[in-house]
């Protein structure tokens, strides 16, 4: 096993346990015919089921990852909880004063 393949399967790991699997789940989609029992009918009966994919709402931002600012394609859940650390946006040609 080469160095780079372990170095390469290292940050997707780490990538992985910081912003998770993006990939699409996938699940069905039901279509129903028919009156609920409890609404005086005789019952919901499936006319077709589908596969389908639970897409994550993902969004292209800039991330600063170990001190450098890239971009990625983060989930908005992510985001919205706070696990995403975004870079410090400042105005061009200004220095930042830190003390």
């Amino acid at each position: 096993m080469s160095t780079l393949k372990k170095n390469k399967r290292l940050k997707r790991a780490k990538q992985l346990a910081k912003y998770g699997d993006n990939k699409p789940a996938f699940g069905n989609s039901i279509e129903y015919r028919g009156k609920a029992k409890y609404l005086g009918g005789n019952g919901r009966k499936p006319t077709g089921i589908s596969r389908r994919l639970f897409k994550k709402n993902l969004q292209k931002i800039r991330v600063l990852e170990d001190g450098k600012v890239v971009r990625r394609r983060v989930p908005v859940r992510l985001l919205r909880t706070g696990l995403i650390e975004k870079p410090i946006v400042r105005k061009p040609f200004t220095i930042d004063e830190t003390t």
